[in-house]
């Protein structure tokens, strides 16, 4: 219960945090429109979890009997990897999906699950990455990149964050 505790309701918020002002950070006309419109926080929050969300690549389930998915048979009691990120990525569902748009109006991704396994946490994850995200762009405006964005080092793995996120500021404005 604590592993699940600390997995679950701490490090994915702390990824979601770091991850979103990285992204922020990554793709300055976004930041300047968030800036320029914080009402926008929310769905930038849900754009950050669609577009690299902290759980990657998916979530681990088993087929309780034997199904064929897309032409491919699945035997009971194997494993099989759902692609939520992959899902969220899916050009048949969103429009241009590898671009990251806080404007997005359609934000019915998976990244926090769906039916029975939806996050339980997600509604206290999304509140947590509005207020870090929001205070820190308030209390930071000249907060930026302090390398190129392909030379943040993110995690690999399941758990997807920066690891650092070497950045500048002038305190205080």
């Amino acid at each position: 219960m604590v592993f699940l505790l600390l997995a679950a309701g701490y490090i994915t918020t702390v990824n979601l945090i770091g991850g979103g002002i990285a992204m922020l950070l990554a793709h300055p006309r976004q930041l300047d429109l968030l800036r320029s419109d914080p009402a926008l926080l929310p769905g930038a929050v849900e754009e950050f979890v669609r577009y690299d969300g902290p759980v990657s690549p998916g979530i681990a389930r088993f087929a309780r009997e034997d199904v064929e998915i897309a032409g491919v048979r699945v035997p009971r009691g194997a494993t099989v990897l759902i692609g939520s990120a992959l899902a969220d990525r899916d050009p048949a569902r969103f429009p241009d999906p590898d671009r990251l748009d806080i404007t997005r109006r359609d934000s019915a991704h998976l990244a926090f699950g769906h039916g029975i396994h939806y996050c339980l946490g997600a509604p206290l994850a999304r509140l947590e990455g509005e207020i870090a995200i929001g205070t820190a762009l308030r209390r930071l405006p000249g907060l930026a990149l302090a390398v190129p964005p392909d030379e943040v080092p993110w995690r690999p793995g399941g758990l997807r964050g920066p690891e650092s996120l070497p950045v500048t500021f002038v305190p205080g404005g």
